[in-house]
């Protein structure tokens, strides 16, 4: 997904934007309007083997981390200019290691929803449930036991989203198994590698919502801190703020996106 800025609007920026796990670019369907009202263009896109982006259905060694990594390093290059990058939860766990590969493409990194180091133990059971059923049903049967569990907006993953029933349930299969395998794997195993991060020249904003059960609320105030980024904590909002809250969540990317412009680099001690 590619939107511009409104005609007229000074050109401010671009900005890519990386889904999370069981996610695709839809979840940030609601930023598109009000970021391009400020001035910038957002690129949406799925990660290799999410929804609509190919990849191997039975190879993960294709996804591992680095392999995604120099994915969004392509991206990047691609859009032919510095770009500010946003990872929503898993998605900001890759945005991270690409940050980390190189830094030079990017002019800052938010961090939508996303910790220091592995999910919460409550979400590296539900992960663990869903990697055994993957590895012994088909996506379509999956996808039809989630259903049985309950009201999408009880059960979450991958039944809660932007779009109707049918809509995710399309999202859903056009994702590839070896990748949620790989992927549910790394994010219970994920290290904590902020002090790596907080080596870099970049400016940060960590964002979220009010409550996150996914990694807790306070975990990612003090990785804030740790970072000495910019904290947003969006209010009636839960882990996927871009679609709890789009308003408020474009506008605090936006303004935090308008203060990298006209300040320099911050130093950083090294780790």
């Amino acid at each position: 997904m590619d939107s511009s800025p409104d005609a007229g609007t000074e050109v401010r920026g671009v900005a890519l934007l990386l889904p999370g796990f069981t996610g695709s670019k839809e979840d940030f369907g609601l930023l598109h309007e009000p970021l391009g009202a400020r001035g910038y263009r957002v690129v949406a896109v799925d990660g290799r083997g999410q929804f609509e982006s190919d990849g191997p259905v039975d190879d993960e060694a294709a996804y591992a981390q680095r392999e995604l990594a120099r994915d969004v390093l392509a991206q990047a290059e691609a859009l032919g200019v510095p770009v500010h990058l946003v990872g929503h939860s898993f998605g900001g766990q890759v945005a991270r290691a690409a940050v980390l590969l190189d830094h030079s493409p990017f002019l800052s990194l938010t961090l939508v929803s996303s910790g220091p180091a592995e999910i919460s133990v409550s979400q590296q059971e539900r992960v663990k449930l869903l990697r055994d059923a993957l590895a012994v049903m088909s996506m379509e049967s999956v996808w039809e036991a989630i259903q049985a569990m309950g009201p999408p907006e009880e059960v979450g993953g991958p039944a809660r989203g932007l779009g109707d029933q049918e809509q995710l349930r399309r999202r859903w299969l056009g994702n590839k198994p070896a990748q949620l395998l790989a992927t549910g794997r790394q994010l219970c195993t994920e290290p904590d590698r902020v002090a790596e991060l907080a080596a870099l020249p970049l400016p940060f904003h960590v964002l979220s919502g009010a409550h996150d059960d996914t990694w807790p609320v306070a975990i990612l105030d003090d990785m804030a801190v740790r970072l000495n980024a910019h904290r947003t904590v969006v209010t009636g909002a839960e882990h996927s703020p871009n679609a709890d809250q789009p308003l408020p969540t474009a506008r605090a990317l936006a303004d935090f996106w308008d203060s990298t412009r006209t300040s320099a680099p911050r130093d950083r001690p090294m780790a």
